[in-house]
């Protein structure tokens, strides 16, 4: 069954106009009058909803039974991944979701190629969070991740400060010499317990960067003796981290 993204309150037995996007999606699948379809809003579990009318630009749908499923990791990571060249920031995006992220900053790094501001980090803020919804609609999971606003590690330090989270495990990608591997630093916290997974863009981070990273309670770790590309890193450490828990 489709299924489809629908950022509007649901209820059962409620006729509503699809939003856009995903009205545009049933009209390619060349959907009818009658066929069946799942909404999800981001608020927990998914709607089964019939199609009432197609129209030349809007669908309308009859929402269904609520079922209260969520496919959501065990454990909470946060992604704070370093901005990757061309479109392997969307592959990022794209397969964190799929593994169950909680939510991604694009980390502006010294190294970043990448570099975004104004408007055009507005966009890409706005493309990237499209790329979640998509993928949730694909993998099942009736809750969004949020990519959130692309920021400096100092900046994203100055954060933390103003608004500390408690009972946080902090872990930092690293290749300095006597970092432990993810599964023993990840060992010291309890198995539920919510993660943030810093890694840098090609090249890595800054010695700054790590030196500022450590200062504000990241734990150096290593992914072992090969040397993973900038957006394969951090899903291999989210993959990892969910599947222990």
């Amino acid at each position: 069954m489709p299924r489809f993204h629908c950022p509007a309150p649901l209820a059962t037995g409620l006729e509503l106009d699809l939003p856009p996007g995903a009205a545009r999606h049933v009209q390619v699948l060349r959907l009818q009058p009658g066929d069946a379809l799942m909404l999800f809003n981001g608020e927990g579990g998914e709607f089964e909803a019939t199609v009432l009318k197609m129209g030349r630009s809007d669908v309308r749908v009859l929402v269904g039974t609520h079922h209260a499923v969520e496919r959501e990791a065990p454990r909470a990571v946060h992604l704070l991944a370093g901005i990757t060249a061309n479109e392997r920031m969307d592959w990022l995006v794209e397969k964190a979701t799929e593994l169950g992220v909680a939510s991604i900053t694009p980390l502006v790094a010294e190294r970043s190629v990448l570099k975004l501001k104004g408007e055009r980090a507005e966009k890409k803020i706005a493309h990237w969070q499209a790329v979640a919804v998509a993928a949730c609609e694909q993998c099942g999971r009736n809750r969004v991740p949020v990519v959130h606003n692309a920021v400096d590690l100092a900046g994203w330090a100055r954060t933390q400060v103003q608004a500390p989270a408690l009972d946080v495990q902090r872990l930092l990608l690293s290749l300095r010499a006597g970092t432990a591997p993810l599964h023993t630093a990840a060992a010291l916290s309890p198995p539920s317990g919510p993660v943030v997974f810093l890694s840098g863009p090609e090249g890595g981070l800054s010695g700054a960067e790590e030196d500022l990273a450590l200062q504000h309670g990241f734990a150096p770790v290593t992914l072992g003796p090969r040397v993973l590309r900038a957006e394969t890193a951090p899903l291999a450490a989210l993959a990892a981290l969910t599947l222990q828990s």
